[in-house]
């Protein structure tokens, strides 16, 4: 917000981290965002945040789970992940996409950043998946089942 009231709405580059927590079923965990169709917990990068310190801390805020180990699956840039928001800001995303098994807890929605979380089948992920989500599905579906 600070750094808005400086530069206006011209394009920053923010850095972020999503995760594709698996179940032992195979199956990936999606939110249902507020601000949109169906994600990845995630979310972006905090003064003093390694990108798995990020990663950890939006996947608790947005689902009430902790996490432990995380595989780095890859990272995402470019023309692609650039985005114009309703407020008019701009932005381009770098986003590190992690992967785990490794969770403890239950899941509770944060209604000020979901409408629902639910585990998908990888073949049958969801109509209104987002489509920068997506990119981040795809690449890596044989390396998500066991």
């Amino acid at each position: 917000m600070e750094l808005r009231k400086v530069v206006g709405h011209r394009p920053l580059i923010l850095t972020g981290s999503v995760v594709l927590i698996m179940n032992e079923k195979d199956e990936l965990l999606l939110q249902h965002r507020t601000d949109g169709g169906w994600g990845l917990p995630g979310g972006l990068m905090e003064l003093e945040e390694s990108l798995e310190d990020t990663a950890r801390r939006e996947v608790k805020e947005e689902t009430g789970l902790l996490i432990g180990e995380l595989k780095l699956l890859g990272v995402f840039s470019g023309p692609d992940y650039y985005f114009k928001l309703p407020n008019k800001d701009e932005l381009y995303c770098v986003s590190a996409v992690y992967m785990t098994r490794d969770v403890q807890g239950t899941i509770e929605i944060n209604k000020a950043e979901s409408i629902d979380l639910q585990y998908f089948n990888l073949d049958q992920l969801p109509e209104g998946l987002l489509k920068e989500y997506r990119s981040y599905i795809e690449p890596f579906k044989e390396k998500l089942i066991k």
